[in-house]
């Protein structure tokens, strides 16, 4: 059976269960396959940009981890940078399949809930809604914060998924939000998600100028007030 260059850095990739760098998996290969190093040196010697053989190795990873040419076999986390990446089992491969079908499927599913939901609102619950998302696309205009609506208790929780309710509702971050994912957390209470709100202005206003982001810090109170009006116990 023929050995491609593919099984080679997969088989070198596959020698770590952890969590890799491209530049690192690039050394990997190097230290497991000296053959493909010597040959790399050898054409990054010919080529007239400044280039080494391991810079050519990660660079080849890095193009066919983009257009897909590992398949299903390794799994990459792109949350932060540089990405990093991990090989992954027959059996890990299966189970990550399932999971990405899951969460494809789960816009879907918080659809469904939150119409089923919506249904049972009386008419100053589903204002108090409006409100929450009125007020999350307001920080992003006035502050350019990206707030989201929250389920304290997710919808999609798998023990005890939370109700489409104003009472459910705080705001969070987008990067806290998606940590968050389906997990229940305590929700805030207002004096809480007001300092939560508070700190990350704070934190904006720190370094608006820097990125060319227009803080009106004016409106500040009023935002807070609107969403005491609607929070709840």
């Amino acid at each position: 059976m023929t050995t491609t260059i593919n099984d080679k850095y997969l088989h070198a990739l596959s020698l770590t269960s952890d969590w890799l760098t491209v530049s690192e998996w690039a050394c990997k290969v190097a230290d497991v396959y000296p053959d493909l190093l010597v040959a790399a040196d050898a054409q990054a010697a010919k080529q007239k940009n400044d280039t080494t053989g391991l810079r050519e190795i990660a660079a080849r990873l890095s193009s066919r981890i983009s257009s897909g040419g590992f398949g299903s076999q390794i799994e990459v986390d792109a949350s932060e940078r540089p990405k990093k990446v991990r090989f992954l089992t027959p059996t890990e491969q299966q189970q990550h399949e399932a999971e990405e079908v899951e969460e494809d499927l789960a816009p879907l599913r918080r659809i469904d809930i939150i119409k089923r939901d919506s249904e049972q609102l009386g008419v100053a619950e589903q204002y108090r809604i409006d409100e929450f998302e009125a007020i999350s696309r307001q920080l992003k205009v006035y502050f350019g914060l990206d707030f989201e609506v929250d389920h304290a208790a997710a919808l999609l929780n798998a023990k005890t998924p939370g109700k489409h309710h104003p009472d459910n509702l705080q705001l969070l971050l987008k990067a806290h939000n998606g940590k968050k994912h389906a997990n229940n957390w305590p929700r805030f209470s207002f004096a809480e998600q007001k300092q939560y709100i508070e700190a990350a202005i704070t934190l904006q206003t720190l370094v608006a100028s820097r990125m060319s982001v227009e803080v009106e810090t004016k409106v500040q109170a009023s935002l807070l007030s609107r969403l005491e009006a609607v929070y709840g116990s």
